[in-house]
């Protein structure tokens, strides 16, 4: 497992009973973790001080207790990033803290390139990917179904000073956009996506990843440049392993460009107990 463990505004002070503790800057949020089966006690003293809980509804959703006033949104910065926080109606921040173990390998891999690289970033949210890439010298296509997410990661790029960086900003359905840029003949020399685990299109059409992820990566390969440079995929679907992904990605691009596959799980560390809690899956296809 790799941990995000480069952070200094965020941090996992303690987790259990379902539930983490966490530091957002200095804002102490606790937030419901179905990773987080185990029941130990509490180790760190800061559970009674916590700014705000969120509490799970069994209608579905849930809601924010604030024990204490929030601002609706602060700022915490990464690597000279700079990232909005605003607790959303489910549980979300903004931000993915974990994702930061893969944002510094983006940029490790761009930087060594020495060449240009156009990325495609789908399923882009708030933009944390975007800004890793766009930082690292590339050129960015951002690509999110959600208006307001894409407003988002616009902000978070004109707080991190990457405004007139070369980015393409989209609203659309990903997979949509994928088509066109087909028929376009347009081609990118890195692709990320982080699809989600469920959702209903437009029209009523249901997604389920581990029925499309196939087709999904299938399609954005025809996308790829002649040389490209990597292809990473991320999961929360507890039910698709990263050696699943990872067998997806090697079928179906190294046939094409050779190259090699790699997968894992990323985690975030605990302060309190020195473990590390599991977030997430990511496979990754690269040349060599």
């Amino acid at each position: 497992m790799r941990a995000a463990d480069s952070w200094q505004d965020y941090e996992l002070i303690d987790a259990t009973g379902k539930n983490r503790l966490e530091r957002w800057g200095k804002t102490l949020l606790i937030r419901p973790d179905p990773q987080v089966v185990w029941k130990n006690q509490p180790v760190s003293p800061l559970w009674a001080r916590a700014d705000a809980v969120y509490h799970r509804s069994n209608k579905g959703g849930g809601s924010w207790e604030n024990r204490r006033p929030l601002p609706a949104k602060w700022k915490i910065g990464w690597n000279g990033l700079t990232l909005i926080v605003s607790p959303t109606g489910f549980k979300h921040t903004g931000v993915f803290p974990e994702q930061a173990v893969n944002w510094a390998w983006y940029q490790k891999i761009i930087a060594a390139a020495n060449r240009p690289i156009k990325v495609l970033n789908l399923f882009g949210y708030t933009g944390g990917a975007t800004l890793a890439c766009l930082a690292a010298g590339a050129s960015v296509t951002h690509v999110d179904a959600s208006k307001g997410m894409v407003a988002w990661a616009r902000e978070n790029a004109a707080a991190s000073n990457l405004a007139d960086r070369p980015c393409r900003w989209i609203v659309d359905d990903c997979g949509k956009f994928v088509a066109r840029e087909i028929r376009r003949g347009n081609f990118y020399d890195a692709i990320i996506m982080d699809p989600p685990s469920y959702g209903r299109g437009p029209g009523g059409e249901i997604w389920k990843l581990e029925d499309n992820i196939y087709d999904l990566i299938a399609e954005c390969a025809k996308v790829l440049s002649k040389q490209p440079l990597f292809f990473a995929v991320n999961s929360y679907t507890e039910g698709l392993s990263p050696a699943v992904m990872q067998y997806i990605l090697q079928t179906t691009l190294c046939p094409v460009y050779g190259g090699v596959t790699s997968c894992d799980e990323i985690g975030l560390p605990v302060t309190a107990t020195g473990g590390v809690v599991p977030c997430g899956a990511t496979a990754v296809w690269q040349e060599k």
